[in-house]
This record gives C-alpha cells, sequence and structure tokens, in this order.
C-alpha cells in the first residue's frame, strides 16, 4: 500500500501542463481599485520565481480565470506565460478544448484552485492542489493542500512539490550550486 507521499508522486510524475487560477490563488485575493478606477493586484515574486523554474524544466503553464484584468495580462507576460484565459465562467470546458489542442490526457495536467467555480476542473485533473487560505470544499476535493496562503507563496510550494516529484530537485540544487 502506497504512503501519501507516493501516492502524491505517481499523480505528480506525468504532469505536463499546470493550469493557474489567478485571485485567492496567485493573489491573496484582494482587488484594489483606486478614485481612477485603475485595479492593482499583489502578486508573490517567490512564486513567479518558482513558476519560472517549473517551465524552465519544461512544464508548460496557462492561466484560467474567471475575472477579466489587464493586471493579469502584465502579470503573465512577465513570466512568460503565454497562454491566458479571462473571463472564463466554464474552466472545464477551457480544459476539455486545451486536452484536445494539447493532445493530452486529464492525468497529464495539474490545476490550482481556491474557490466552487474551480471546484469542477479541480475533480478532473490528474494533480489537482490548492492554497491554504481556499475554501473548505475545494480543500475536500484535491490531492494536495499547501501550508501558505495564496499570493502569499501557496504557488511556490506546490511548483516545488511538482519539481520535486518528477525527480528533477538535484537539479535545483546544482542550478544554485547547493548540492
Amino acid at each position: 500500500m502506497m504512503n501519501q507521499l507516493e501516492q502524491l508522486t505517481s499523480r505528480i510524475k506525468p504532469i505536463r501542463l499546470l493550469l493557474l487560477d489567478v485571485d485567492g490563488v496567485l493573489t491573496d485575493g484582494r482587488i484594489i481599485i483606486d478614485d481612477a478606477g485603475t485595479e492593482t493586484k499583489n502578486f508573490n515574486v517567490k512564486d513567479g520565481h518558482w513558476l519560472r523554474m517549473l517551465m524552465g524544466f519544461g512544464m508548460e503553464v496557462i492561466i484560467i480565470t474567471g475575472r477579466t484584468s489587464r493586471v493579469v495580462e502584465h502579470r503573465a507576460r512577465d513570466l512568460g506565460i503565454v497562454e491566458l484565459y479571462q473571463g472564463v465562467r466554464n474552466k472545464v470546458a477551457v480544459f476539455q478544448e486545451l486536452l484536445k489542442r494539447k493532445a493530452l490526457l486529464p492525468e497529464e495536467v495539474a490545476f490550482i484552485g481556491d474557490d466552487l467555480i474551480d471546484a469542477p476542473l479541480l475533480r478532473r485533473v490528474g494533480f489537482a492542489a490548492t492554497v491554504a487560505d481556499a475554501t473548505e470544499v475545494v480543500k475536500d476535493n484535491v490531492h494536495y493542500v499547501a501550508r501558505a496562503g495564496g499570493g502569499r507563496g501557496g504557488v511556490r510550494e506546490i511548483c516545488e512539490l511538482i519539481i520535486r516529484g518528477q525527480g528533477k530537485w538535484q537539479e535545483v540544487l546544482d542550478l544554485y550550486e547547493l548540492a
């Protein structure tokens, strides 16, 4: 019988695509709108660094979010994320289209979501993860709950878990001369 880490590793090994929600996952969920109507969001630099590392190991990363925001376009471009789906109410439909277009199986896809809108997709991917401050029903429907919250390093933690689960941790240590 497999222990929890072995079960996670078996789910993580085949992952080739990581899907991400934004508000509450890449951010802490707060949206700041000033008097001029300019929207601001807070992103965690550690999350961004580890997403870039994951992409450096060949993982494709795509954002699927229910809201539409120019701030998210800027952040995606900054991270080198080329596919971005905004204003999406049915994330499963986008997922199914991506599976067909990229010739992937559901077990080759991971998704990090945090709220009810994300639950249908979380239940369909090979590896479902969430952040510490996600809604309880989401936590009950994922394979992994990060110790850190959204916009506070939760994505970074999950990226590290994926890198370790795919056997690339030594390459990270070598990259930073920590071997």
